[in-house]
């Protein structure tokens, strides 16, 4: 792994132990697959970063200069997962944000991980999803919710798990949001009161190719066919949740395919890469 580290534009050794991303979790990332040594997810990355920062009036560094740094670490990557981790800087103890504080950020340039060799086994998690719409959609450092619904996950021997909101409805999976087949068409879960808005599932929305629905957890669970989708693997079909299994579906490879078209990496030479 390569770590670069800036206070700023300033580059630093490390990170100062009163970094309010480490004491509070008052930050924001992005994960990002690198592609031929580019970002080609990069544009939706940014404009849910620009969101996040507003949100949390974190001031967002110079954006030429993070491209610039970005470009340096990935240039001679054919494949990989570049991770833009940005705190609100440094403070002294208490919650009460500092008016003057410097934003830090790193990047971390990780290996691909591996393309699962079969369809995915999830499983309900116990853990939910508290409802907080000032911090749903926007990819915050406060991660403790899906932290222990994975722990759950792999205790159970299980690849993923799948989050509820307090009143039961399906939410997405710890590190993916969730793709559902019903009456010949794809829907992915609201994530307007908890979740993560992926930036592929962004995209398949603005294409038509999902839409953004309610869904109780009996429809997951009669539903044609299941995906995961996140920006790093693209899409992954489900084999089973609990006792459920099913078969591959020609619409989930179609899906696949439509990805695929506009994003090479996501095709099997690209993945495989």
């Amino acid at each position: 792994m390569s770590t670069r580290c800036y206070s700023g534009e300033r580059e630093v050794a490390a990170i100062d132990p009163r970094n309010r991303g480490m004491a509070y979790g008052d930050g924001l990332f992005e994960t990002m697959r690198v592609h031929d040594g580019g970002l080609p997810l990069w544009p939706r990355h940014l404009a849910r970063l620009r969101e996040g920062a507003q949100r949390l009036g974190i001031g967002l560094p110079d954006v030429p200069f993070i491209e610039a740094r970005m470009i340096e670490m990935i240039g001679a990557t054919d494949a990989g997962v570049l991770k833009l981790l940005l705190t609100r800087g440094e403070g002294g103890r208490g919650y009460a944000p500092p008016a003057d504080a410097q934003p830090l950020w790193l990047l971390a340039l990780h290996p691909l991980p591996a393309v699962p060799g079969h369809g995915l086994r999830l499983r309900w998690c116990d853990m939910r999803l508290a409802s907080q719409p000032a911090l749903a959609g926007i990819k915050h450092c406060n991660r403790l919710e899906q932290v222990l619904a994975r722990a759950e996950a792999e205790s159970a021997g299980c690849d993923e798990g799948l989050m509820r909101d307090m009143a039961g409805n399906p939410i997405c999976a710890t590190s993916a949001n969730l793709l559902v087949l019903r009456d010949g068409r794809w829907s992915t879960p609201r994530v307007d009161a908890c979740g993560v808005a992926g930036v592929l599932r962004g995209w398949l929305l603005e294409q038509g190719l999902v839409e953004s629905v309610v869904l109780a957890q009996g429809e997951v669970e009669s539903a044609a066919a299941l995906a995961l989708c996140n920006a790093v693997r693209g899409i992954l079909p489900v084999a089973s949740l609990g006792a459920r299994a099913w078969a591959p579906h020609p619409a989930l490879a179609e899906l696949q395919e439509r990805v695929a078209m506009a994003y090479p990496m996501f095709s099997e030479a690209g993945a495989a890469a």
